[in-house]
């Protein structure tokens, strides 16, 4: 027996894709028929939106649950200590993902964080339950996923382990796709994904789409549209680095840069997520709303605010000196889009550059 609740949730699943569909995010007919054939409500019965600046519990005693479910937002699934560890991520993003990866019939599927499972279910739609392996740091998370798929009717392979490492005991796959967050790509996926395969991984604030060669490496692009994934944590932890606290004062220089550019520009902050890779930023505002200061912090230690003019810094990478240097790169290259800039990996470690492989993009420089 069909409930008021399927009924009302297959009707918003067909209104989003009809969303998608027309915002371009959708193309693919296949895809399009998974979005609207698996609910995504089962997988996320209770959730976290900001509000006014404020986090706002949602369950399902919410008249607006459904509607919150099924519009285009990422939605926080669980938090540790008033951070977001775990969410499901905006239907939008990861379908424009899925197409990334090119999946065909037949092929076997990694995916790096579970998270809620409604991603394994869209997969396990697409290609069947048995081609699909997802990998997930947090057991609670990995057997709350596994008893929403099966209620479903899925049953890919869920396995609670830490996503960097693979799932050698499924290999090999014809592709791999992350959903959380990496400033380095593990070089243990290039051993478990075929030659000709497909890895699709959030780096930074974008999403790159590998192709993996027989010669132990994987080479290719960022996709145009950004991302904002929660980076890869260990058991138990955020894997937000915590702000270390000022440091001592450190003797001010100053600096010409437009704070502005650091707090608000999009394009800027993708790229300064490449160059400065694992760090947190924050900025104050002044009464006209106009950006005062900007901070900056990693888990290495390193430090720096921009408060007006003056610049501070501390640590073993010189933060601030990052900054302005991604900013020549930045208005050098013509502000250039995150499709231009790629990343090669092998297991020695990776390589991002900027138009081709020959122009690789610094990271900030480390205190000698």
């Amino acid at each position: 027996m069909t409930t008021h609740t399927e009924e009302r949730a297959a009707q918003l699943r067909t209104a989003l894709t009809d969303t998608l569909e027309a915002g371009g995010q959708l193309t693919d007919p296949t895809w399009r028929k998974v979005c609207e054939t698996v609910p995504r409500h089962p997988f996320v019965p209770e959730f976290w939106t900001l509000a006014d600046g404020e986090q706002r519990h949602v369950t399902t005693t919410d008249p607006q649950w459904l509607d919150l479910v099924y519009a285009d937002d990422a939605l926080a699934t669980q938090l540790t200590d008033g951070v977001a560890t775990s969410s499901s991520t905006a239907p939008g993003l990861m379908l424009a993902m899925f197409q990334a990866l090119d999946v065909a019939d037949g092929h076997r599927v990694l995916e790096v964080a579970t998270g809620t499972g409604y991603n394994a279910a869209l997969l396990s739609e697409r290609l069947g339950s048995h081609q699909v392996v997802t990998v997930e740091v947090d057991p609670v998370l990995a057997r709350l996923a596994g008893s929403r798929l099966r209620h479903c009717g899925y049953t890919p392979l869920v396995v609670a382990g830490d996503g960097r490492d693979g799932y050698p005991a499924g290999a090999p796959y014809d592709r791999l796709i992350a959903t959380c967050g990496f400033s380095d790509m593990p070089p243990a996926w290039l051993e478990q994904v075929r030659p000709a395969g497909v890895i699709v991984c959030p780096v930074g604030w974008g999403t790159v789409r590998l192709v993996v060669s027989d010669r132990g490496r994987a080479e290719g692009r960022f996709l145009p549209t950004g991302s904002y994934f929660m980076a890869v944590r260990d058991a138990g932890t955020t894997g937000t680095p915590a702000h270390p606290g000022r440091p001592s004062p450190t003797s001010g220089r100053l600096t010409g840069l437009d704070l502005a550019t650091v707090a608000e520009d999009d394009a800027f902050r993708f790229v300064l997520s490449l160059t400065a890779p694992g760090t947190s930023s924050a900025w104050e505002r002044g009464d006209d709303g106009r950006v005062t200061a900007v901070e900056l912090w990693s888990a290495d230690g390193s430090w720096a605010r921009a408060e007006g003019e003056t610049v501070r810094q501390a640590g073993p990478r010189l933060l601030w000196d990052a900054v302005e240097a991604t900013n020549e790169l930045y208005v050098e290259h013509d502000r250039p889009g995150r499709e231009r800039f790629g990343v090669t990996v092998t297991a020695d470690g990776q390589r991002i550059w900027l138009d081709s492989p020959s122009h690789p993009v610094p990271h900030a420089p480390v205190v000698g």
